[in-house]
């Protein structure tokens, strides 16, 4: 079986508390990306929190906040993470317990990478396919997703 190290991307673009929203808007338009991960500006591979395309909209735009205003503002900070150890089934499994994504892999505290839905689905290495994690997480549970 293989490992979340077998299909993770290590190419993470980031960002820092010292940027703002209109920046983290543009590197997802430059790169064609609705996930960006926030990092300690003093230790790049400190990971601290997560802002996707989704939180730019709810927490950012429709909240009034203007481009200007702090990566804090439209992150979120309590992340789901793996290691590149654990198994890609067991990646899926997370994902759609969470009904998320994509997953911070994180080694000895330090962002390594970041695996995702499509990075599962790709690999066709769990036994019900990323087809059962994409279902979990699709479904309407009556929550807010962040």
């Amino acid at each position: 079986m293989k490992q979340v190290r077998d299909l993770m991307s290590t190419h993470c673009k980031t960002v820092t508390l010292q940027d703002n929203v209109y920046e983290i808007a543009v590197q997802m338009a430059d790169n064609d990306i609705g996930f960006v991960l926030v990092v300690d500006e003093n230790d790049r591979n400190k990971l601290i929190g997560a802002v996707t395309d989704r939180d730019l909209v709810v927490r950012g735009y429709a909240a009034k906040r203007p481009g200007s205003c702090p990566v804090k503002d439209v992150m979120s900070e309590a992340l789901v993470t793996v290691s590149p150890e654990q198994d890609a089934e067991e990646a899926a499994d997370i994902m759609a317990n969470h009904q998320i994504r994509r997953l911070p892999v994180v080694e000895d505290g330090k962002l390594v990478g970041v695996i995702t839905l499509g990075d599962l689905s790709l690999g066709n290495t769990t036994k019900h396919d990323a087809g059962f994690a994409l279902t979990e997480i699709s479904e309407d549970h009556g929550q807010v997703l962040h």
